[in-house]
């Protein structure tokens, strides 16, 4: 594929990203178009600049936040031992956990990408905030955050809703 323009290929990365139903790496999406990783970390910059609606996760780039079901906003506390926890809880209940958000008394709102839906999502990202010695944005908020929850229907978000509020996670108002 290298022979398409610069052009071209972003219009393709957008599309494949649009078409896949998981995250998709910088160095795969490299792999398929026969450019360096860069290139594709510099065509993803250019298309978000463009409009496109394209987050960088953990696992790698998903267009929107589209998709079925009902996305709320859940606001929990706790510690940072507890987040392994928490994010089990959400997929167990049979969420999605799409990211993390805290209020940054300098920096305004900050977000990270979780896109976490099975325990082998939680597993994995775990492993790697272990691998990288990372702290969770909530670190910087006393354990304060907001999750943006994906369900399927109604009944799940009450699930997962129970779940967070059994494990005392959720922060009581």
């Amino acid at each position: 594929m290298s022979a398409l323009t610069a052009g071209e290929r972003r219009r393709r990365i957008a599309a494949l990203l649009q078409q896949s139903g998981e995250p998709v790496s910088a160095s795969a999406l490299a792999g398929t178009f026969s450019v360096s990783r860069q290139v594709i970390v510099g065509d993803v910059a250019l298309l978000r600049a463009a409009g496109a609606d394209i987050t960088a996760t953990p696992r790698g780039y998903v267009a929107g936040r589209g998709g079925p079901g009902i996305i709320w906003t859940a606001a929990c506390a706790h510690p940072p031992e507890e987040m392994g926890r928490e994010l089990f809880a959400i997929v167990d209940a049979g969420g999605e956990a799409l990211d993390v958000i805290v209020e940054h008394p300098v920096y305004g709102q900050i977000s990270g990408a979780l896109q976490v839906r099975t325990r082998g999502d939680v597993e994995a990202f775990l492993d790697r905030v272990a691998r990288y010695g990372a702290r969770p944005l909530s670190d910087l908020t006393g354990g304060i955050h907001l999750h943006t929850i994906r369900c399927p229907d109604g009944d799940t978000c009450q699930k997962v809703q129970k779940a967070l509020e059994t494990q005392g996670f959720l922060l009581n108002m």
